[in-house]
């Protein structure tokens, strides 16, 4: 089976890693647009705004989120394993519990904004660490479809 029968044989963990050109780009892209949504969504979760104020934002926030997220799967599911990969899930999960649980909405807002500000700032070896391979894995999959951890792609 050849590299491009392999891409083609695992859509989570393609061998090797896929590229999206410009991805640096228009992860800063996105990455400043989620926060603009984010910012907006205060107003519903600390200060419980009227829906008109806050929902443009809520899917300026989700949708560029989202986009962050599908880049990452698409290049290479390693994210998901990785530190950085578990803490978006993390703070997805937290966000959930504010449905059945509005109470919970300031804290866990704040929370998620902490976790967010750390894994932002974070060392390298903390974000791309992967707790299932015990060591940090900052590169994807290469044309043999070893993971390797030589920098990231």
């Amino acid at each position: 089976m050849g590299v491009t029968d392999k891409a083609k044989g695992s859509l989570l963990f393609p061998s090797p890693s896929r590229r999206v050109p410009g991805k640096r780009y228009l992860n800063i892209a996105l990455r400043s647009l989620h926060l603009v949504g984010i910012a907006g969504l205060a107003g519903h979760f600390l200060y419980q705004l009227p829906t008109a104020q806050w929902l443009g934002f809520l899917w300026l926030g989700l949708g560029a989120g989202l986009a962050m997220v599908l880049i990452e799967l698409y290049c290479d599911g390693i994210w998901l394993l990785q530190l950085r990969g578990q803490a978006i899930l993390l703070k997805v999960f937290l966000l959930g519990l504010v449905i059945p649980w509005p109470v919970l909405m300031a804290p866990v807002f704040v929370l998620a904004i902490l976790i967010s500000g750390f894994f932002a700032h974070a060392p390298g070896h903390l974000r791309y660490y992967s707790l299932y391979h015990g060591r940090v894995v900052k590169a994807l999959r290469d044309a043999s479809g070893a993971i390797k951890d030589s920098g990231q792609l």
